[in-house]
């Protein structure tokens, strides 16, 4: 049986050769990488089959080839952020108030006045108040520390809406 396989690859190798020397430079660079990518794909799935390598580093593994395509990718972005974009209403797409984008829908729910209830502020009190009775009331009210989820979104939203209000 294994002289039947080792035949068999033989014979496949000097097709391969024959192939090979057939084709002028650029087609043999494309050629290449179908090649080495095929035979790293083989071994990645001979390398799952056998129980070497987990199914999730070998998908991981199989996504790396696509990187080359990224940078392609990546300029059809701007298309896609309208296509998928934020479905309760168009904020400005250039705004961006602390790594935080809210539509115009969301941060209108919430007055100033209100804002400054929620965080037991004053109207015109300066950045550092703000974030510093935001501090206060999340160690009280964070889920994770006991709070619920509607009032530590609450007291996010007030930060938002009085640091927002600001151009911060």
């Amino acid at each position: 049986m294994q002289w039947i396989l080792g035949l068999g690859l033989a014979v496949l190798l000097f097709y391969l050769l024959k192939q090979w020397g057939a084709l002028d430079p650029k087609q043999k660079k494309a050629a290449t990488w179908k090649v080495v990518l095929g035979v790293a794909g083989a071994l990645l799935v001979f390398m799952v089959l056998t129980g070497r390598v987990h199914v999730l580093t070998a998908a991981v593994a199989a996504m790396l080839p696509l990187l080359r395509k990224l940078p392609a990718l990546l300029k059809f972005m701007p298309h896609a952020q309208r296509i998928f974009g934020d479905r309760e209403g168009a904020g400005n797409p250039g705004e961006d108030t602390g790594g935080h984008q809210r539509s115009a829908a969301t941060a209108s729910q919430m007055s100033v006045q209100e804002a400054c209830e929620i965080l037991n502020v004053t109207p015109g009190c300066s950045r550092e108040e703000i974030v510093t009775a935001h501090r206060r009331l999340m160690q009280k009210l964070h889920p994770d520390r006991g709070g619920n989820d509607y009032l530590a979104a609450k007291v996010n939203e007030a930060k938002f809406v009085l640091l927002g209000k600001r151009g911060v």
